[in-house]
């Protein structure tokens, strides 16, 4: 291979890289001066530590319960892409919390096993169970909340690899 194909083929290749990362869709949530990068885990470990800070969480819908003047959604929390998006690839997630929102949400817009985003302010923690376990559920009282489609899952997301050998795909 001559220099000149050579660098051609790299700039192919950082150009289709680059073109790869702009089609990621940007974050849907801008944090605040207050929001905090932590966990469901370590607030329930810690909730004094995080009294009122702001939170973009996100994960997996587990249940949602309606009372007179609010609705609870416990959700298991999992890290976010760059697009704050929930990555389920993290061994089981990183705790469960209970978001709180105003009025009534209809379950069917939050159906187990959806995945979630939200944005808003630790409120505390509570005791409840998971099965038979006993659990501190960090509490989020909820400022915005997305529930993510298939397509905005893998929007963004490259269904093309680099590799030196023969492969093939099995349908």
């Amino acid at each position: 291979m001559t220099h000149a194909s050579s660098t051609l083929l790299r700039s192919a290749v950082a150009l289709a890289m680059l073109a790869l990362a702009a089609c990621a869709p940007a974050p849907i949530y801008k944090p605040s001066a207050n929001t905090v990068a932590t966990t469901p885990n370590s607030v329930a470990q810690s909730p004094d530590h995080y009294a009122n800070a702001d939170v973009i969480w996100g994960g997996t819908v587990v249940e949602v319960r309606n009372f007179p003047d609010r609705s609870e959604v416990e959700v298991v929390g999992y890290p976010l892409d760059s697009s704050q998006r929930p990555k389920l690839d993290n061994n089981g997630g990183w705790g469960r919390f209970v978001a709180v929102m105003p009025g009534f949400v209809e379950p069917f817009n939050y159906p187990t096993g959806s995945l979630i985003t939200l944005a808003g302010r630790i409120t505390g923690t509570r005791p409840g169970n998971v099965g038979e376990a006993s659990y501190v559920f960090p509490t989020v009282s909820v400022a915005q909340s997305h529930v993510w489609t298939a397509s905005e899952m893998e929007a963004g997301k490259s269904n093309v690899s680099f590799g030196i050998g023969v492969g093939g795909v099995i349908h």
